[in-house]
């Protein structure tokens, strides 16, 4: 960590009561209604079900010291255990950091080296990898184990969670909690690729959910498939909390297709659906989609990159409310929303900004550009998060200087230019990385990775249209020209999460350059691109 930066808050508001109480709080308003559903069993679990045990993890999260600012970390497909360690953490004031099960153990271990969780939590499939990034960090904590379902005898070597759960189950004194101490640590890349843990607040959790609430109309009785992984913002902050905070039902499995998700939109009279590009599309392209019943969905939201024309068409002409939105980690995420009678020709914008968050496009001076112009976006709401753990450095880039004039406002990277109405559009990226499937990819991390191959020297990775996932990467290399896709693919394995694989692979004798030494990848992409 550098030296003079903690990655905690100071207390810079008072302590309440109700601060990370969430299940408790609703568990007296709506006991007996439904807020979990577990697709993968069929287990449902009212609020009061919920409440009881988060009290029994928070008793077990004390035994081993997850209080106070201490984290557990997570590294599981979405199981109803996640949202009882989020609970569990609220009253506690433990961290939760759920890390993704779809990094090569090396990232992992770069993961967990900068959390140094207290207690490790492991769901069964992913134990060989929690080992081996284990080995390559000085980090020790604790480990459990998540069998392959909770109703299955342990097959790790670890002893479990649920079996050494308590059975008390009645209220637990809770922390002493401001809005400013941090709840939740999600990854995130950064311009290099290295991974970097966003600090989310409670206050922010809360605020985002309010912004959610009221520029999406969420009620009650909303109920939606969640068909993002909790490791990720949109596994807890595009609709899981926000509608936990209004009593809502959210339903969670441990792989969905885009099938199953048809099924469930069906036979849950589902109300709200979020999700990326592909799924959406590979929804419409189903056998099942003319079949299915998708009347009760009030309205569809498309997040993590752009939507086609054609894909918001198909929902539209099934009488589905199909709108494009926008967040990142670091901010929100549901920053934009449509306002009310919106016009299908603004349907390739992300809409205006919604309630209680303020948006600005700036130059690289930051200076105001004019309307109409691309620049930076730039975001603030007291739902953005304000800092990175332990990285000063990217903190300041992304978040600026405490005190500064800019403080306060999160830099996107993203550039968007802002029509006549106030409708946003999101033109490009400032920096190199791409989404691929709702995932980050930067390109330094996999060129990175792709020049350690002996028979590679240089590599410049570009992002091509792809028909399953948007997006994905074009590796263009300086080397052995008998090199195969294959090959490369085979050498990657365990170096590389397998969503930043090149997908394509092309040879050139020497790369571009625009100066000195200075690979021109603007040249590359437009000889390359697709």
């Amino acid at each position: 960590m550098p030296e003079g930066f903690s990655p905690v808050h100071s207390h810079g508001s008072r302590p309440y009561d109700w601060v990370g109480a969430w299940s408790e709080k609703r568990a007296e308003l709506s006991p007996e209604r439904v807020g979990l559903v577990d697709d993968t069993t069929g287990r449902e679990f009212t609020y009061a079900d919920l409440d009881a045990r988060a009290n029994r993890t928070a008793r077990l999260l004390r035994e081993h010291g997850v209080e106070d600012g201490e984290r557990v970390a997570v590294v599981s497909r979405n199981r109803p255990a996640l949202v009882d360690l989020f609970f569990a953490c609220g009253k506690t004031g433990g961290v939760l950091a759920p890390l993704s099960h779809r990094l090569a153990p090396r990232e992992l271990g770069e993961l967990l080296a900068n959390v140094a969780p207290e207690l490790l939590v492991v769901e069964a499939p992913f134990a060989a990898t929690v080992e081996d990034a284990l080995a390559r960090v000085d980090v020790a904590p604790t480990v459990r184990a998540l069998p392959a379902e909770e109703a299955d005898a342990d097959t790790l070597d670890h002893p479990t969670l649920i079996d050494e759960r308590p059975d008390d189950d009645s209220p637990v004194e809770t922390a002493d909690l401001s809005m400013d101490d941090p709840a939740l640590l999600l990854h995130t890349g950064g311009s290099t690729g290295t991974p970097k843990e966003t600090v989310l607040t409670h206050g922010g959790l809360l605020w985002n959910s309010f912004n959610t609430i009221t520029a999406w109309g969420l009620r009650e009785d909303d109920t939606t498939p969640m068909v993002f992984p909790m490791f990720h913002t949109g596994g807890w902050n595009v609709l899981t909390l926000p509608l936990f905070h209004m009593g809502g039902e959210v339903v969670i499995a441990r792989e969905f297709d885009p099938g199953e998700v048809l099924h469930l939109v069906e036979s849950t009279d589902a109300s709200v659906l979020v999700a990326v590009p592909a799924v959406l599309r590979m929804m419409t392209e189903h056998d099942d989609w003319e079949h299915t019943d998708l009347s009760t969905l009030r309205f569809a939201k498309s997040g993590g990159g752009p939507c086609r024309d054609a894909v918001l068409r198909e929902w539209w002409d099934r009488g589905v409310d199909l709108s494009q939105g926008y967040g990142l980690t670091e901010c929100g995420p549901n920053n934009f929303t449509m306002p009310d009678g919106w016009p299908r020709e603004k349907a390739d914008s992300v809409g205006v900004p919604a309630m209680h968050v303020d948006a600005r496009v700036v130059d690289d001076a930051g200076e105001a550009v004019e309307q109409g112009e691309v620049g930076e976006l730039e975001l603030a709401s007291p739902h953005a998060a304000d800092r990175y753990w332990g990285n000063e450095s990217e903190t300041w880039e992304t978040f600026g200087a405490t005190g500064d004039a800019d403080a306060g406002w999160v830099s996107t990277g993203d550039l968007v230019r802002v029509d006549e109405d106030g409708y946003y559009y999101i033109e490009g990226r400032k920096k190199n990385m791409f989404v691929s499937g709702g995932e980050n990819v930067y390109p330094a991390a996999v060129e990175n990775a792709i020049t350690d191959h002996p028979e590679i020297d240089e590599a410049v990775v570009i992002p091509i249209p792809d028909e399953t996932w948007g997006e994905v990467g074009k590796a263009v290399v300086v080397g052995d020209e008998s090199l195969t896709l294959e090959e490369l693919t085979e050498f990657l394995d365990g170096r590389l999460a397998s969503f930043k694989h090149p997908k394509a692979l092309a040879f050139v004798d020497e790369m571009p350059t625009s100066g000195p030494s200075k690979i021109d990848r603007s040249a590359v992409d437009e000889r390359f691109g697709e």
